[in-house]
């Protein structure tokens, strides 16, 4: 509850800052933009949603990572729909896939309690390679012949 009043107090001080600064008429335009893109962004959620199931498939990114992505962008995409200024930075920044990895990535390390490796494909190689036996062949050749 707390946090709530938190978000609403800095959305109602934020609003009212860059509204002043810009007027009310683009106030309002940006606030049919902003639904306009979340709008859209929710019409065009299955193929970010296809592609993240590529990413999946292909060992890109594991299961956690994947539902945590796709959360937010429809986190996102809600946050652009509601009126206000600072829900629509967060919105925007939820967007970018650098901001969402950065979430979850520091979701997962307090998570584990350890740190956790950033760069996926050394990781994938690694786990692709414990499963590798190494083998030396030694052609015998008789020589008596």
């Amino acid at each position: 509850m707390i946090y709530f009043l938190v978000y609403l107090f800095l959305e109602v001080i934020v609003s009212v800052q860059i509204s002043s600064a810009i007027g009310g008429i683009w106030t309002f335009v940006e606030l049919l933009v902003s639904a306009f893109i979340g709008f859209t962004i929710l019409v065009n959620f299955r193929t970010t949603l296809a592609q993240n199931f590529q990413a999946v498939a292909s060992n890109c990114m594991s299961l956690d990572e994947f539902q945590k992505l796709n959360l937010f962008t429809l986190l996102g995409a809600i946050l652009l729909i509601l009126p206000g200024f600072l829900s629509d930075i967060i919105g925007i920044l939820l967007q970018f896939s650098v901001f969402t990895d950065m979430l979850v990535v520091k979701y997962n390390m307090k998570k584990n309690g350890s740190t956790c490796s950033v760069d996926k494909s050394n990781n994938i190689k690694d786990k692709k390679n414990e499963t590798v036996i190494d083998v030396e062949v030694i052609s015998e050749h008789s020589s008596n012949r």
